[in-house]
Formats: structure tokens, sequence, C-alpha cells
């Protein structure tokens, strides 16, 4: 019988730079949401893929900033964690990108395992150009495994699979074999809903809303979700709700289809949008969250 591989696999980088599109590009299906705003992951997700000899668990985090405020804190410390977790750490930039910026430099220093530089979104640039973004990272001398792709498009994500397949430890599988992610039906029901107000929201908004799933009641056809939007200022809601509620109701038809995508299912979805002044700084608040540090 041939060896069994299993570990997990960090994926790291700047915001924006495609980490939660390449997650669904190799899990083959929608798991993290992906905006074109910065800073759209704020939690650690496992996505779980499984072969008959082998299990990887990628891991999406947040993009790498300096933070501002308690809840960016919380997010680099899933950064943080997940490196040090990782088997091997995939650090993703975008064609283009001159400099890692500082804070992904400290965090550099910490890597000793496995490291691959993927140069993501080169659908927009010649071969020549490519070859040319390769042999300056190169010089660079990170890491001599530097791959470039595009997460959107599925290029070089199979070869990039084959690739960290072999570089997994030899090990039994972590998870149950039909199991492919660590968070629960709540969780990508939240995620889904932050997702639309990222989508249709701008400026301050999206980065001052939490989604907290309070009731999640399923049979057969229906599933029966009722959620609360936590803004920080009394201005944030008004701009939430929207003239005679227009705003909140069109988020949460455009919110109900994607969960119902989702699920399989038809979806009955309550929107109610609340005031926590200053949530983000709250250390209680964000440990019930689950931004636990």
């Amino acid at each position: 019988m041939s060896e069994h591989r299993a570990g997990y696999i960090s994926i790291i980088g700047k915001p924006n730079v495609g980490k939660s599109t390449l997650l669904n590009a190799m899990m083959g299906h929608k798991m993290a949401i992906a905006t074109p705003k910065a800073q759209t992951t704020r939690h650690r997700i496992f996505g779980i893929i499984n072969g008959e000899d082998y299990q990887m668990i990628l891991s999406d985090t947040p993009g790498i900033i300096d933070p501002a405020y308690k809840l960016q804190s919380s997010m680099m410390h899933f950064v943080d964690e997940s490196i040090v977790d990782g088997d091997v750490v995939i650090l993703m930039i975008e064609a283009g990108q001159k400099e890692l910026g500082e804070e992904v430099e400290k965090r550099l220093k910490r890597i000793k395992q496995p490291l691959i530089l993927l140069i993501n979104k080169i659908d927009t640039r010649s071969q020549e150009e490519v070859l040319n973004l390769v042999n300056e990272w190169k010089e660079k001398k990170i890491t001599d495994t530097i791959i470039p792709i595009s997460a959107a498009n599925k290029f070089n994500t199979k070869e990039l699979k084959e690739l960290l397949i072999s570089l997994l430890p030899e090990s039994p599988a972590y998870f149950d074999k039909d199991q492919y992610t660590d968070k629960n039906d709540r969780f990508f029901s939240s995620e889904i809903i932050r997702e639309k107000i990222f989508q249709r929201y701008k400026k301050e908004i999206p980065y001052s809303c939490e989604v907290v799933v309070n009731s999640f009641k399923e049979s057969d056809k229906l599933l029966r979700i009722k959620a609360d939007i936590l803004v920080e200022r009394d201005s944030q809601k008004g701009i939430l709700i929207g003239n005679k509620g227009v705003a909140l109701k069109n988020t949460g038809t455009a919110a109900r289809q994607e969960l119902e995508n989702f699920f399989g299912k038809q979806v009955f979805l309550e929107l109610y949008v609340k005031v926590k002044s200053n949530w983000r700084n709250d250390d209680k608040l964000l440990k019930e969250f689950g931004y636990d540090e």
C-alpha cells in the first residue's frame, strides 16, 4: 500500500492578491467569499481536499496589513498562527507587485518550511512579461519555487496541486475524508450575507459591519435564517437600511439567492440592523464573534 500524505498549506499575502479566489479554484466550488475590496477575509478558513492517498488542508487567511484596531490585530493573529501551523506556505503576490511590504517581510523571516511564491493575475500579461516577472522575483532570492498563475481562470492550479501534494509529509488524514471544511453552516451563512454588504456598499460601511446569525432552522425543503448586521454608528445603520428600507431589502434578496445556491434549498432570510458602538475594539464582542487571540 502506498503512503498517505496529509498536511496544512497556508496561503498568505497582502490584501486583494487573490488568496480566497485561489482557495475556491483549488476546491472546485465557492467556499471563501471574494470581492474586489481589500480585507474581505477576516477569519482563517480551512478548505480540505481529499484524495485516496492524500489530504490537503488549505488555509485561507486575511490579507497582511499593519493593524489599526483590535479586529485587525486579531486578523493578523490568524495569519501568524497559520504560518506556524503550515507544512507548506504559499506567498501570493499579484502581477505588477514590485515589493512585498514591511509587514510581509517581517513574517517571511519566520518561515522555515517549504515556501512557494505564486504570481497571480497573469491573465492580463503577455508571455514575455510573465517571464520577466518570474526572473525579477528570482533575483530577490525569496524562494526557488515561483509559479505564475491565474486563480480566477484556474491557469496552473492543477500543476500547483500536484506540487503541493508532493511536498506534504507522510501522515494519516487529520479530518474525516468526507469533510471539506472546518467551518459550520452558520459561519458560511454569515459570510455570504457579509459578502453582499461588501459588494453593495461603499467606503467604510463594509468594514464597520459584522453579521451574527442568531437562528438557523433547517427542514427538508426550507432553511430559516435570522441574522443581525451590527454597525458602529446610527449614521451607518441609516445607510445600510436606505430610504424606506430599500437598500437592506435588496441586500437581503441578493444574500438569499446566494444562500439558496449554496445550500441547495429554499431560504427564508430575516435581517435586522443594530448599533454596537466601537465593536471592532471591544475585546468581549470580538471574542463572541470568534476573533479570539
